[in-house]
């Protein structure tokens, strides 16, 4: 259905906000660059939507935003980041097994709950250029991830949230068919009939990854939210991309300080670091980590 977009917009005559993204190709391209298994895709797509949709919240090119899934489930940790790039949102992310797979649950769907697991904590960091970066944390509830981030908003930003999260996968080889979410968030004096309107309309927003396989994002959130006054206030698009580079990571080496540099040195003269978003590969010979190790001891004195 084109390129990936988020839209933003109110509700019930400006008595809600919305985030909705069709978020396919960048779930398609985390799937590619990690072999995720179906069940992984589903788990890391979830939360990329989600952050992606937060990072299309953020004001400004320095801002940046990490969500950290601590489910302690087979899959592992989820690591997603996020940022704005021009009009444009930036959205990374990894999880820890990518190639884990399970049968699929009772229900006939994806088991994302049992491979996430629900027994740790979504912890939440906003970097927003302040002296102290923003961290929420808040105890995972279901591991299905829609039902985490809605936990999140409703105890760590006192926001009450319709969260809805959706990647469907072809069952046969895994591609990823769809991937769609949406975020609805009651505003200051918003009546409890738009409440109850919204609440009812749950199941019906369940449905949006499916819808769109055949739909446009903006034909299917006018159909969800059909008879709400809805209004589009704004369109960002956003991409997989990571933006780790060769200067980054000469910088977590000289953060490791001169004792375990010098060890570095002195026992493998070499090192090779890979970034875990993309699996790009950057290597340091001995005269490269000699001279970080000069930048190290500078630093220190």
């Amino acid at each position: 259905m084109g390129k990936d977009r988020i839209l933003r917009g109110l509700l019930a005559q400006d008595m809600a906000n919305f985030i909705a993204i069709d978020g396919r190709e960048i779930v398609r391209a985390a799937r590619e660059t990690h072999g995720l298994s179906r069940v992984c895709s589903a788990a890391l797509g979830r939360t990329l939507l989600c952050t992606a949709m937060m990072g299309a919240q953020l004001k400004n090119q320095e801002d940046r935003l990490s969500v950290i899934v601590k489910g302690g489930g087979p899959a592992g940790n989820i690591v997603c980041s996020t940022r704005l790039d021009g009009r444009d949102v930036r959205v990374k992310g990894y999880i820890e097994n990518p190639a884990l797979e399970l049968p699929l649950a009772p229900n006939g769907k994806l088991d994302v709950s049992t491979a996430v697991g629900w027994f740790g904590e979504l912890v939440v960091t906003r970097d927003l250029s302040l002296r102290e970066p923003y961290v929420g944390h808040v105890p995972m509830v279901s591991g299905e991830i829609a039902e985490d981030f809605a936990q999140y908003f409703s105890v760590s930003e006192q926001q009450p949230s319709l969260v809805y999260l959706g990647v469907h996968v072809a069952a046969q080889d895994g591609r990823v068919l769809s991937a769609g979410g949406v975020i609805v968030q009651p505003l200051p004096n918003c009546p409890d009939t738009v409440l109850n309107d919204l609440q009812a309309r749950a199941e019906g927003i369940g449905a949006l990854a499916g819808m769109l396989e055949s739909m446009p994002l903006e034909q299917a959130v006018a159909q969800l939210f059909a008879d709400m006054d809805m209004r589009i206030t704004d369109t960002q698009t956003p991409h997989y991309i990571c933006d780790c580079s060769r200067e980054r990571l000469e910088r977590v080496l000289v953060s490791l300080g001169r004792e375990e540099l010098t060890d570095m040195i002195e026992k493998e003269r070499q090192a090779e670091l890979t970034c875990q978003f993309c699996n790009a590969k950057y290597a340091f010979d001995e005269a490269e980590l000699k001279q970080l190790l000069k930048e190290a001891a500078e630093k220190s004195e």
